[in-house]
């Protein structure tokens, strides 16, 4: 559950007519509602915009009844990449559907299961004088869960999503304008430029301040998208997801399931890590962890189908037979995994020092590797912690963010290594040639 907010209250009124916000965000839970931006008096009098099971809802409530509201036919449930999110208030103009405008990843919506819009030259809440105003929470506890970069509030100006992104020449994909040439007006801001600043960048000083909780920094960007483990395999209740899906957490009752990666390869080599939490066997704490060509299906012991995985006592398994007994891991080890999907290998070290003899730089000859059972498939890594309520089981994967759930990686003056594709933030060196999982590492 997020707790984490920032806040800003206005010093007098600003233009309340007029406006545009821009923010790419990441979800990482789906099917919860989660607030972008907020602002209003009290629980009964305010303006928000919203994820609300999976919809966008733009509102207003006035003295507890709903005032205006415009709500998207349409679900958002991708958790790997990042949605862009436009929302323009003109109420000034003549044509009431005009009066707000929904704009993601560069197209404008027009199919909404609400569409009952301000009566024109209504002012909104937001921008109004000593106003609070909030990004990531409403007035009580409807928390934005997932990652938020380069949020623009342009107080005064009616912009499109055109002014914020753009369509990529030889990708055809939309994509994030850095430095785009907008104006914000006297109560506009510019935070989240570039990691967790939240000291505005734009020409005025309407610095945000953090409300609650943490804002850590993330390599993950609209421009570089980390791999996260996948909310939506498996969909099960003994699993919680945090620290934006890369800490899985089970609890409740015991019961062997396993989840992937939201990015898979089928070529390249890349590298991460995990770091085991209450992986002791003596305490009722399995874990088992690695690569696996199938989003379904774990065995009783922890092995998966079509996969390779090392569980803490030491087992590796390739398709569900144990192949190898390795060295065991506990609470804090930090177990490296190298994918060469090239060669159909995969190589294992613990607390950086690699199992097995292995070399990963070895080529066709796999000095060391385990080699994969379907090495044309396409792979995904994967996870199995396995716990209880009584002893629950938890597992943070740094996919090159450079972090242990809310810890940064201690190496290297607390810099890390990076893989091959330059950007991510890793505790011990990748060997040459790997990259993260990333898409800038599955594009080298």
């Amino acid at each position: 559950m997020a707790t984490t907010y920032l806040t800003w209250t206005p010093s007098g009124d600003g233009d309340k007519v007029k406006w545009t916000f821009s923010a790419w965000v990441k979800r990482t839970n789906i099917g919860s509602s989660g607030c972008l931006f907020w602002a209003g008096a009290d629980n009964s009098t305010y303006s928000k915009i919203v994820f609300a099971s999976d919809s966008i809802d733009i509102s207003e409530v006035g003295g507890g009844s709903t005032t205006w509201q415009v709500t998207t036919n349409r679900k958002f449930k991708d958790c790997n990449a990042f949605y862009h999110v436009v929302v323009t208030y003109d109420s000034a103009q003549a044509t009431a559907s005009n009066r707000v405008k929904l704009y993601i990843n560069g197209v404008q919506e027009t199919s909404f299961s609400t569409s009952d819009y301000p009566t024109q030259n209504k002012s909104a809440d937001w921008f109004g004088a000593s106003t609070a105003h909030r990004i990531g929470r409403d007035y009580i506890s409807q928390y934005f869960e997932g990652v938020m970069s380069h949020i623009h509030i342009c107080n005064g100006y009616a912009y499109s999503a055109s002014d914020f992104g753009e369509t990529d020449s030889t990708t055809g994909e939309w994509k994030i304008k850095t430095s785009p040439s907008v104006s914000y007006g006297t109560y506009g801001s510019w935070i989240l430029k570039d990691g967790n600043t939240i000291t505005d960048s734009s020409p005025n000083s309407n610095n945000w301040t953090l409300g609650a909780g943490t804002l850590t920094k993330t390599e993950d960007n609209p421009s570089n998208v980390f791999a996260t483990m996948n909310p939506l395999i498996p969909d099960t209740t003994n699993y919680t997801y945090s620290n934006g899906n890369t800490t899985v957490t089970q609890s409740g009752t015991a019961t062997w399931v396993k989840t992937v990666s939201t990015l898979g390869v089928n070529s390249g080599k890349y590298y991460w890590e995990i770091k085991a939490n209450n992986a002791t066997i003596s305490e009722g704490y399995y874990l088992t962890a690695g690569v696996s060509s199938e989003t379904t299906s774990v065995a009783t012991s922890g092995h998966p189908a079509n996969g390779i995985t090392y569980k803490n006592n030491g087992s590796v398994a390739i398709n569900q037979s144990i192949v190898a007994t390795i060295n065991g891991y506990v609470n804090g080890d930090i177990i490296s995994f190298y994918l060469d999907m090239d060669n159909g290998a995969l190589y294992i070290a613990k607390n950086g020092v690699l199992e097995n003899s292995g070399v990963p730089t070895s080529g066709a000859s796999k000095t060391g590797a385990f080699s994969l059972n379907v090495p044309n498939e396409t792979h995904f890594a994967c996870i199995s912690p396995y716990g209880s309520t009584a002893s629950p089981n938890k597992v943070d994967v740094n996919f090159g963010n450079g972090y242990f759930g809310t810890t940064a990686v201690a190496t290297n003056s607390g810099n890390g290594y990076a893989g091959a594709e330059g950007s991510s933030i890793f505790n011990y060196q990748p060997p040459t040639g790997y990259s993260a999982l990333s898409t800038k590492g599955l594009n080298l």
